[in-house]
């Protein structure tokens, strides 16, 4: 829990008890345990709130990223290409022998 060993958790609940006394230390147990709550409940709405957004995010980056590839193949595959038979290619330009 936290980090914390059972020697250092004894620890400071002797010195919450110190402080606050045995009349104060159940109300401060249950503010503690309000807050804690209340802390979890808030991450849980920013969770919520936030996953859908991250999802679509995540769906458009994968789009995004299958248009590049399909457009790097057909570049890719303009260049691999033979000549077709009306354009000038580097076997259809005139050789230049000894003259």
């Amino acid at each position: 829990m936290f980090g914390l060993g059972a020697g250092e958790i004894l620890i400071i609940l002797i010195i919450a008890f110190l402080l606050f006394g045995p009349k104060e230390l159940p109300e401060v147990g249950r503010q503690v345990g309000k807050a804690i709550k209340g802390f979890k409940d808030t991450a849980d709405d920013l969770r919520k709130s936030v996953e859908p957004e991250l999802n679509l995010i995540q769906q458009e980056v994968k789009m995004v990223e299958q248009d590049l590839q399909a457009s790097l193949k057909e570049a890719e595959e303009e260049l691999t290409a033979e000549p077709k038979s009306g354009e000038a290619g580097p076997s259809s330009l005139p050789k230049s022998g000894p003259a």
